[in-house]
């Protein structure tokens, strides 16, 4: 989609995943942190100091990314919250790969806005660990581009495989992706 030369808004409609996950919130959060790993910032700096091919930064992200994710970003909540008196356990995560981000970049930058996910795992009055995540297909189908849709379907199935592999549940919305 083209910038417009005066401001523009976009209604679309945004699907929000409230799925069960089945273990304590710090197994849960243990299990999500060892399928999805830490960016390896260190090596992702180098690649960029060295201006290594994309090919060397598709491998670099493989390797780092099993499950085809990576954290770039994380935030426990609860203990800041905690100073209003607020107990509930909750992490905020930016989930993503830069490889696939860029496949959609590559047509618009302003994918930027949903790239990466934001994901949170908390647990609520009742004790069941949710993780927490918009769709990602009805994030990337606001852009109004085929190929950045075609991309956010495909990570719907991605993020289904990751739910397979943390035991959760897998809506009916992500199954239809794979």
């Amino acid at each position: 989609m083209q910038a417009p030369n005066t401001a523009t808004s976009i209604t679309h409609t945004n699907v929000r995943l409230l799925i069960p996950v089945p273990s304590s919130f710090a197994e849960a959060m243990s299990n999500y942190e060892r399928l999805v790993p830490s960016l390896d910032s260190a090596r992702v700096e180098d690649l960029v100091r060295r201006q290594a091919s994309w090919d060397e930064v598709i491998e670099q992200a493989r390797e780092n990314a099993p499950h085809g994710f990576v954290i770039f970003w994380r935030f426990e909540v609860q203990p800041l919250m905690s100073l209003a008196g607020d107990e509930w356990p909750c992490v905020q995560y930016l989930m993503g790969n830069h490889t696939i981000a860029q496949r959609m970049f590559h047509h618009d930058p302003a994918v930027m806005l949903s790239a990466p996910l934001r994901t949170v795992l908390c647990a609520g009055a009742s004790g069941v660990v949710t993780l927490q995540v918009d769709q990602p297909s009805s994030r990337f189908g606001s852009y109004g581009d085929p190929e950045i849709a075609a991309v956010g379907r495909e990570l719907d199935g991605m993020l289904a495989d990751l739910l397979d592999a943390l035991g959760a549940p897998v809506p009916g919305e992500l199954r239809a992706q794979r």
